[in-house]
């Protein structure tokens, strides 16, 4: 396997920029510093997914399209996936876990996939995904451990500096970014040089903070407790995603579900934004004090795949309570 460069991460950008419009770049306040935040839950079909699928399907020859793809995925890869896919005329099948969101699943097979699905505890989505791509011809295209899709999903750091220096808002010096396989973190890592990285993930799952910490990878243990967080429940991240973030010295913080619940209802109160679990644990990690505040930070909001009633259940939001006065920051 090549090691994915911040040159492909460029060659990344100007594919996708040909296809879709940059995701809104945000400026909020949190604390007593102003941060940036980049809304790629506007993406398409929801989630930033879209970059690495695109990089990745795009560069498979003509001559081999017509074999189609398989991929693995919780929901919102596989939704990436098939937007690609059906863009490009290509069939693809997605495995996905029995118990994935239903609007996940529905959203992928409404752009095309073919869902399979699987039980995450005791059957193997790799060794299904292999088999499958295998028996088809077809090419397999991972959910991180892949160098275009690494550099497919950074190129929202170049995006986000190129609209954060358009405003004259200086480097940015920090990114706050979700964590699974860490896929969209080392991309971040390749289109950023000069920032510090920081990985967010939900409690018990928090295997690349604890493989930052320890220098070498370490699995999510025994029983792991239940998370709303679906996007990010990866049992062992990927030796090329973790190789990135260890070589830039990037570290890892854990956030609960209450912390990850009331950032979802920050962002639906304060930006006008629906953010899946997954999508909210990096403003998460800011809101409850994880990670300090600094200038020059950006904070990923990556994801808005949610089913409506673990929406309300999570930011405990309903019509009764919700305050839908507050001002939303200005969309740059």
């Amino acid at each position: 396997m090549r090691q994915p460069d911040r040159e492909g991460v460029v060659k990344a950008l100007e594919k996708i920029s040909k296809i879709v419009p940059p995701t809104p770049l945000l400026s909020a306040r949190i604390g007593d510093a102003a941060c940036w935040l980049k809304a790629e839950s506007l993406q398409p079909m929801g989630a930033f997914k879209l970059r690495g699928a695109w990089h990745r399907l795009t560069a498979i020859p003509e001559s081999q399209r017509a074999r189609g793809v398989v991929a693995f995925s919780s929901g919102n890869h596989a939704q990436g996936v098939a937007w690609a896919a059906a863009r490009l005329g290509m069939p693809a099948a997605i495995v996905m876990p029995a118990d994935a969101p239903a609007a996940k699943r529905a959203n992928t097979a409404a752009l095309g996939g073919e869902v399979i699905l699987y039980d995450r505890l005791t059957q193997s989505r790799e060794q299904i995904a292999a088999e499958l791509a295998e028996a088809r011809g077809a090419v397999l295209v991972p959910s991180f451990d892949d160098p275009f899709v690494v550099e497919g999903q950074g190129s929202v750091g170049l995006e986000a500096a190129a609209q954060v220096a358009a405003l004259g808002g200086g480097a940015i010096r920090r990114v706050v970014t979700c964590c699974g396989g860490g896929g969209l973190a080392a991309g971040l890592a390749l289109a950023l040089p000069d920032a510090e990285i920081v990985t967010v993930e939900p409690e018990g799952w928090d295997d690349m903070a604890r493989s930052l910490a320890a220098g070498e990878i370490v699995g999510v243990g025994p029983n792991p407790p239940a998370t709303a967080c679906d996007a990010l429940q990866t049992f062992r991240v990927a030796p090329l995603t973790f190789g990135i973030l260890s070589a830039r010295g990037a570290r890892g913080v854990a956030v609960s579900e209450a912390e990850t619940g009331a950032a979802m209802r920050w962002a639906f109160e304060r930006l006008r934004l629906v953010l899946e679990p997954g999508g909210a644990v990096a403003l998460a990690a800011m809101l409850s004090g994880r990670v300090a505040p600094e200038p020059g930070t950006l904070v990923m909001l990556s994801g808005g795949n949610v089913d409506p009633g673990l929406f309300a259940r999570m930011a405990r939001l309903d019509a009764a309570d919700a305050d839908a006065s507050q001002p939303g920051p200005e969309m740059l």
